[in-house]
Parts: C-alpha cells; structure tokens; sequence
C-alpha cells in the first residue's frame, strides 16, 4: 500500500499536541492534589473564556494537521516520480521493414555470386601466377579436412543462431538488424573482390574451366552457387577469385557475435561453446590454406567493426533516425549516455 493511502486513512490518527492559548486567557489552573497524590475530583468548571481559547486552539491543531498532511502526501508523491519505464511490449513489429532487410540480404547474397562469376574469369593461371607468399602457409602445412570442420562449425553456429531468434520477443527487430547486417558485409565484399583479384592460395584448388562469353553457362554457375549455399560440403563451389576478404570468417564471427549479443549473461558457458565453434572456424580456413592471413584478417576487422558501430547506433536513442532496424520513440529519448536496446 502507498504512503500516500495509509496517510489518508489514519490522518485523524495522527497525535498533535497543540498548546494554543490566547495573551488575554489567563493560565491554566491545575488540578488540586489530595495526599495520595491523585488529582481531586472536584474540579472547578471551566469558564467561557476557557471554551473559547480551547475552541481556537482546537481549530489550530485541525490546521497543523491539514498542513502536515498535505506536506507529507507531496513528499510521498515526489518520492515516487522516477523515470518512465520502457514498455518492451509497446515496440512496433513493422514486419515490412524486416522485409525488405531480408530482400536486401538477399540480393547482396545473389549478387555476390554473380561477381564470383565474373572475377572467376579474371582469376590468373596458376602455372603463370603462383600462390602469394603468406607466413602463416610458410610455418603450417595444409591440412585437407579442415575446411570441412569450418563449414560444419559455421552450420552449426547459424542453426543456433536460427532457434535462438525463433525464441526472441521481439524477433522482428533482431531479425532486420541481422539481415542489414549480412547485406552490407557482402556488399562490402563485392566491392573488395572486384576491385582487387588474387591469385589461388595454393596449387591444391581445383577452380573450374572459363566460359568467357558463355552467358548460359555462367547463369548455370550462378544458380548452382545459390542452390548449394556456396559451400564446399555441397560441391556448389567451384569457382576460385572471391579471396579478399573471407565470406567464411564473416559468417562465423556475425553469427557469434549475434549469440552473444541477444542471450542472458548468465549463460556463460553457452557462449564459450559458440566462442570456440567460431575460432576455430577461422583457424581452420588458414589451415585448410582455402584463404590468404590478410582474408581473415580484414573479414573480422570489417565485420565486428560493422556490428559494433551498428549497435551502438541502435543504442543510442539520439542517433536511431541513422538505424534501420531500432524502435522509435520519442517519449524514450534520453538526456545523455546510451541505452539498453529496446529488444
């Protein structure tokens, strides 16, 4: 029960002692005493300027009362002003944003492939431009299944993923930050790929024939890519050019940093299961010599740098207009700091 409600309630209960007497009123009498102490029951009557000064003096402690009261239920009521709470139910969906995020994914993911296609053309002969040199190839031999272990921890990491976001409240909101997310790195990585074409990483690739003006056959690649998930494990993978930077490391660490970032902190040990799933992943695509050290590199610099400047956009109630995928609402903006995320 409020402070406020047990004020009202026991407000006459309230023990006042007013001593209110007037300049003119003489001083009270005392009761005379007898010998054993008790006061004599024969008092004298009081006067009726006695009933007048302690009419007044009744009205003063009613007043003193009132006035007490009243301090105490504003004092009460300015102790319960806090800041408005932030209702996670009140968030608008707005599944059509998410939308058009996933067709946005989408067609990075789709074009992606298409540049694949043509910088595969562009990719040097192996007999005429050999490997790079790397450092990491100079002190670790290949080893041929470990490319297999990081396509399989990155299905793994991205099944996880999946159910974790079917059990989210508020899954449109994360799902449109997730779909923003893909589709910018992958744009970014198209851009990176055809600007800059890398020779093999090793002798050991097998990269298919050129078609050169074959426009069928490179529509085939492209919708073999698609069908197979550009991986390896599905034989879609054929074409060699799409080394700078790795797709590989950016769906391991995105689909990591995701886990992490919509999970309780309390499930620590859930998260060392995704942190180790996810580095060894990247490590093995260096073992399995599939990537140049710089690919990785660059992959996890860009793709957490991305992550993190995008959240702590979405966090920020003063930048959310710069934020795709963020709530809005006014009656929340903040005075100074960031935020929780409103998920």
């Amino acid at each position: 029960m409020a402070a406020s409600e047990l004020i009202e309630e026991e407000e006459v209960r309230i023990p006042v002692e007013a001593n209110v007497t007037s300049t003119n009123s003489p001083p009270p009498t005392r009761p005379q005493r007898v010998a054993n102490g008790n006061p004599s029951r024969h008092a004298s009557a009081p006067t009726v300027e006695e009933d007048g000064s302690s009419e007044r003096g009744g009205l003063c402690s009613l007043r003193l009362i009132q006035s007490l009261n009243s301090k105490l239920k504003r004092r009460c009521d300015y102790e319960k002003i806090c800041m408005k709470e932030e209702h996670g139910d009140d968030l608008p969906n707005e599944w059509w944003k998410t939308g058009v995020a996933f067709l946005y994914a989408f067609f990075n993911l789709v074009f992606t492939t298409v540049v694949i296609t043509i910088v595969h053309e562009r990719v040097p002969d192996k007999s005429v431009s050999p490997p790079l040199p790397d450092k990491f190839f100079d002190y670790v031999d290949r080893v041929p299944w470990a490319f297999t272990v990081t396509e399989t921890n990155g299905l793994i990491l991205v099944g996880l993923w999946f159910v974790q976001w079917l059990l989210l409240k508020h899954k449109a909101i994360v799902g449109r930050r997730c779909f923003f997310l893909i589709g910018t790195l992958y744009m970014y990585r198209c851009i990176t790929m055809y600007i800059t074409t890398l020779p093999v990483p090793g002798k050991h690739m097998v990269c298919a024939p050129k078609l050169y003006n074959d426009s069928t056959g490179k529509i085939w690649r492209i919708l073999r890519l698609i069908s197979g998930g550009g991986l390896s494990l599905t034989g879609s993978h054929l074409m060699c050019g799409d080394f700078l930077y790795s797709g590989h490391t950016v769906m391991l660490t995105l689909a990591y940093l995701f886990i992490k970032e919509y999970s309780p902190r309390w499930m620590w040990w859930y998260h060392w299961v995704c942190w180790l799933l996810s580095v060894s992943g990247v490590i093995c695509i260096l073992v399995g010599h599939e990537h140049y050290s710089v690919d990785v590199i660059i992959a996890y610099y860009v793709c957490t740098r991305v992550f993190w400047w995008y959240h702590t956009m979405a966090n920020n109630h003063l930048l959310l207009f710069l934020c795709p995928g963020a709530a809005w609402n006014p009656e929340q903006l903040p005075v100074q700091g960031l935020v929780e995320p409103g998920l």
